[in-house]
Order: structure tokens, then sequence, then C-alpha cells
């Protein structure tokens, strides 16, 4: 039953997140491309890390977790007015470099697809 809320608090937080990210007048959030991966929250709802990631690499990522723990209270605040939760979580804000790894891989796998269409219309 437990692991249930756990779920559903967890989407909500990762949905209001998202909303609360295009708010925040930082610049080193606003002017990346940033992108909420996934969210953890703890089994008692205390804590709640979120991992970040960048189009532009793990340099912007690292940047954006700067300006998102120094903009970390006014997240807080807004999550607390946007969820009906008893205690927000203390949010943990954490890079990772994993939209960068996905757009490598698919440049890789469209280079090969274009290699095979020139090895088939060779023949």
């Amino acid at each position: 039953m437990a692991s249930h809320k756990i779920s559903r608090t967890t989407e909500d937080i990762k949905r209001e997140l998202t909303a609360i990210l295009r708010d925040v007048k930082d610049p080193r959030v606003s002017g990346a491309f940033v992108s909420i991966i996934r969210v953890e929250v703890t089994n008692d709802l205390s804590y709640c890390t979120v991992y970040i990631s960048a189009l532009e690499g793990m340099a912007k990522a690292q940047e954006a977790v700067k300006g998102l723990k120094s903009a970390a209270g006014f997240i807080r605040r807004e999550l607390g007015l946007r969820l009906s939760i008893r205690h927000v979580p203390t949010l943990i804000f954490k890079a990772t470099d994993s939209i960068e790894y996905s757009a490598n891989i698919s440049k890789i796998l469209h280079d090969l697809d274009i290699k095979r269409e020139e090895t088939d219309t060779d023949e």
C-alpha cells in the first residue's frame, strides 16, 4: 500500500517540478535546456533526489544544479503550495549526462544506418 503512495507522490513531484522550473529566474537554469530525468523519494518522504540533465552536456547540467540549489527554497515553497502533502521533502539536485549520452547513441545509430544504405546502393 505504501509503495503506491510513494510512486504517486514521486510522479506528482516530478510533474510539478517540471512546471516550477519554467518559473525559475536564475540564468543558470533558464538559459540551459534543462530536463528532469528522474525523481527518487525516500520512504518517509523526507528527501527527494532530482536528477537533472542538460542538452548542452554535463558542464551545463552542473551549472544548472548550482542554480537550482540556490533556488531550492523557492522551489520547495512552490512545491508545497501546489501539492497537498503534509511535509515537503528536502530537495537534492544531482547532474547526469543522460540526454547527451542518448543523443550520442542516436547519432551513432544514424551514422550506421547511412553507411548501411550506402553499401546497399553500391551492390
